[in-house]
């Protein structure tokens, strides 16, 4: 009990001390936390929307698949007749035709697109009965001919859509328009989705391109008949090529597409967050590791008295659990605040999420306090170890420790022989001949060499601080002189300090090497490899029939090139099949499109009648030589058997892998209905009408506002724009760790001012002015923070030259350094420095001489 006393008497005498220590451990439980709510309350969202759209029982084409758009731009259909016979089946109430198509594009009267913005679909319907377990019709009414629809009431809002405006259609059938009828608002939370409805008729005709098809039923059970029973009886009556799911398989089915893209997302989150934990470890160790110095004398008393080496570390301890649960309740409460504030976000970018379904587990609570409390009680030990070794002589000096001006002998080496480890996993890395064997060298290597900075971190402080000292403070005469003492005075308190800071920055470095790196591969390649002037791309299912007739009719234009996606399984010469093979259906022009590398037989060959190519990695893994036949089963349509024509390099990041076979060849095993759409286009423009065939190419688009016509400028420009976007995701989640850093620095520089208090009293005695101090202590903060950021940007520019030479087996083979990047980063870190010196130099000038000079 005494121990307990005595450490909450600490733990409030040394509140402000403990401050920043609780936001660190805040922010990190919190992001944790955060996480966890976020995407429970995304994964409730989509089982509410899943299990409220589902039937009692569906029944649906066996070949559907629920997570990918059909590569023909039709929905895979049943007969209506097979409606006839559910309706016959035991146990039913009632059973609907249901009509869906994810492969449109809706447009308004300015020809805007009312698709979400977020990468949700746009979904075109009938409206049926079923439809209001989810739908409720707030405004006008359902549609009843071929003129009308209704829309979704977010949509609606988003887009300011009204009853009467008129939207256009279009679907691989053709465009068609209508006029809005309804507005049908949800009645559980719609994630982002655009939803149309049509009349029945109309939904046939328009988006399957025939009546008499559904791309569904949906089945309600009469009273006391349960889902599975239903499902036994609808099968028995309606066996065939179907697929038969009850109302939880439909929206466990639902919830697995979602479900890969939500654990990424959620991973990916709590990846950062333990980047965070990681660097609030450093900040608690130091802030321990001050406190017991500052307590030396305190310490020394307490153990002339009576205490044991025991008690003394336990009460350490005590108030590292104290400030472990004080931080993480914050962080758990804080934590619920992001999730909504993530929430607000995505609402804003499309993505519909409300606070009705927010979901804090019980599990999510736990987590935190359980982590921050750990993560604090951990950070703790080392420096509750050395209190405890205090001797009772302590209380007989002055208070404080010598300070440590070389780095232990055994701590120096540890962390030398585990950076040279680290620096020969990542060499070993560069000199892997497979990227699976690589990637295992290059995780090690940057573990390793992390570590081993962090060890070693007190030896290097000395001698960089001196060379920055050099270049930075000596400008400031003794005042940067005195600064520089001041971040040498102890070595492992300032390669903490740095340590922190130098984690965050060796990832954006590192990041910042690959994905420029990537941008110059891709350019390179593209330069090398890409003859095609234009590239036509879809963000949003196929090209639909009538923009390819607009393309091929545009003036100015040598050749268009078709570029189709067939699936397929594969069966080699060996005997061996693979499933889900993609090939490449095109035009022969495609070979002057897109110049590609053999290393057996003649590409043009490939583009024959019944004739394809493969990719050198799965001729050597297969066995497959220039000669032989392969057998290919087409998704949806026949069986070829096909003469190999030529083996394609794999030396290449564009189309790396690919199967070429014509169009022509393909045709012959698909009927006209189920023969797959364009993915993209390629087009040549007449020589030195470059220009205006470019103009002439989005003119003729220009009414259908889903598809981009790109130069090659603006494609290199595209692929840097989308590595630029990710970087500033993953920069945004790393500002995190690098604020944890940033307040590491403010709490040893508090810290420091408050051990140094009888020193910085004897100096302004002596003449040092307040200005003076400031300026020591900014100087100083700068310096530390610039040791921090040499560190890292060194580390993190080896680690990514490291991956950019594994890439370089993926075909990206241009090793790029982002310097202006780099300077940038290192010229910011010297204002972070200063930013987070404000505060302590504040306080340090404000200090009383007389009183400073009389504290102990």
């Amino acid at each position: 009990m005494t121990v307990l006393k005595t450490s909450l008497r600490n733990f409030l005498a040394h509140k402000g001390r403990m401050a920043l220590s609780a936001v660190a451990v805040l922010l990190s439980v919190a992001f944790v936390s955060g996480t966890l709510v976020f995407t429970d309350t995304m994964n409730t969202t989509f089982d509410k929307l899943f299990a409220a759209t589902a039937a009692d029982v569906t029944v649906s084409p066996e070949s559907a698949e629920a997570d990918e758009s059909p590569q023909s731009g039709r929905p895979e259909t049943l007969p209506a007749s097979l409606l006839t016979k559910v309706e016959t089946a035991r146990g039913v109430k009632s059973a609907e035709g249901g009509v869906v198509s994810m492969s449109v594009t809706v447009v308004d009267a300015d020809n805007k697109n009312m698709g979400s913005s977020n990468g949700a679909p746009t979904i075109a319907g009938n409206w049926t009965r079923g439809e209001l377990r989810t739908m409720e019709i707030t405004s006008g009414h359902a549609p009843r001919g071929p003129t009308d629809v209704m829309v979704d009431a977010d949509t609606a809002e988003k887009h300011k859509l009204r009853i009467g405006d008129e939207l256009r259609t279009i679907a691989v059938t053709g465009d068609f328009t209508a006029r809005i009828s309804g507005i049908a608002s949800f009645k559980v939370t719609n994630p982002g989705a655009a939803v149309v409805y049509f009349d029945t008729a109309t939904a046939q005709r328009e988006l399957l391109g025939r009546t008499g098809e559904f791309t569904h039923i949906a089945v309600t059970a009469a009273a006391g008949v349960s889902h599975e029973q239903l499902k036994r009886n609808v099968a028995a009556v309606a066996a065939g090529p179907y697929k038969f799911q009850t109302q939880a398989e439909a929206a466990d089915a639902g919830r697995e597409e979602v479900g890969g893209f939500l654990d990424v997302m959620k991973y990916a989150m709590l990846g950062f967050a333990g980047i965070a934990v990681l660097v609030g470890i450093f900040l608690i160790v130091n802030t321990f590791s001050m406190l017991v110095a500052q307590r030396t004398r305190e310490i020394g008393l307490m153990r002339a008295i009576g205490s044991s080496r025991r008690q003394v570390n336990r009460s350490v301890l005590i108030e590292a659990l104290l400030l472990g649960l004080v931080g993480s309740v914050a962080g758990v409460g804080a934590g619920v605040g992001l999730a909504i504030g993530l929430m607000e976000l995505m609402s804003s970018m499309g993505m519909n999420l409300s606070t009705s379904d927010l979901t804090v587990k019980w599990t999510t609570p736990v987590i935190g306090l359980v982590l921050g409390v750990v993560v604090t009680v951990l950070a703790a030990y080392i420096p509750a170890r050395r209190a405890g070794k205090v001797s009772p002589m302590a209380a007989l000096r002055d208070a404080g420790t010598p300070a440590d001006g070389r780095a232990g002998l055994v701590r120096g080496v540890v962390g030398l022989v585990l950076t040279g480890a680290g620096g020969a996993a990542l060499w070993a890395a560069t000199r892997a001949d497979e990227a699976t064997e690589g990637s295992m060298w290059l995780g090690l290597g940057v573990v390793l060499s992390l570590i081993g900075f962090i060890v070693v971190g007190p030896l290097l402080a000395g001698g960089v601080v001196r060379v920055l000292s050099a270049v930075v403070l000596r400008v400031f005469g003794p005042v940067g002189k005195l600064a520089e003492r001041n971040a040498l005075r102890n070595p492992r308190r300032t390669g903490a300090t740095g340590a922190a800071l130098m984690i965050g920055l060796a990832l954006v470095a590192c990041l910042s090497v690959v994905g420029s790196s990537m941008v110059a591969s891709a350019t390179e390649e593209l330069d090398k490899s890409v003859g095609a002037d234009f590239i036509v791309q879809s963000t949003n299912g196929p090209i639909v029939p009538q923009a390819q007739q607009a393309l091929e009719k545009a003036p100015g234009i040598a050749h268009v090139t078709e570029y189709k996606g067939v699936k397929a399984t594969l069966t080699a010469p060996d005997g061996t099949s693979t499933d889900d093979e993609w090939l490449v259906a095109a035009d022969p022009t495609y070979a002057q499109d897109l110049r590609r590398e053999t290393v057996a037989g003649e590409l043009a060959a490939a583009y024959g009648k019944d004739a394809m190519s493969v990719g050198e990695t799965y001729a050597d893994k297969h066995g497959v030589k220039v000669g032989d036949t392969m057998t290919v089963a087409f998704r949806g349509g026949g069986t070829a058997k096909l003469r190999v024509a030529a083996v394609t390099s794999d030396d290449t990041n564009v189309d790396k892998g690919a199967m070429y076979m014509a169009i022509s060849t393909a045709e012959r095993y698909f009927t006209p209905e189920r023969m797959p759409k364009n993915m993209m286009m390629f087009a040549e423009a007449e020589e030195g009408k470059e220009k205006e065939a470019y103009q002439d190419l989005k003119d003729a688009l220009a009414a259908y506002p889903q598809y981009r016509v790109l130069d090659q400028t603006d494609f290199k420009q595209d692929l840097k724009d989308q590595v630029g976007q990710l970087l500033n995701i993953v920069y945004g989640l790393l500002a995190l760790a690098i604020i944890v850093a940033v307040l590491g620095v403010v709490n040893t520089l508090a810290l420091s001012v408050v051990e140094r208090t009888r020193e910085i009293g004897l100096m302004r005695a002596i003449g040092l002015s307040r200005r003076q101090l400031r300026r020591m202590i900014r100087l100083e903060s700068v310096v530390i923070a610039l040791f921090g950021a040499l560190l890292g940007l060194g580390l993190g520019m080896g680690w990514g030259t490291a991956a950019q030479r594994l890439l370089a087996l993926e075909g990206l083979g241009v090793l790029d350094i982002p310097w202006p990047t780099i300077l940038y980063v290192f010229v910011g870190s010297a204002f972070v420095g200063l930013v987070a010196a404000l505060v302590p130099a504040f306080r340090a000038g404000r200090m009383n001489v007389l009183n400073a000079i009389a504290a102990e």
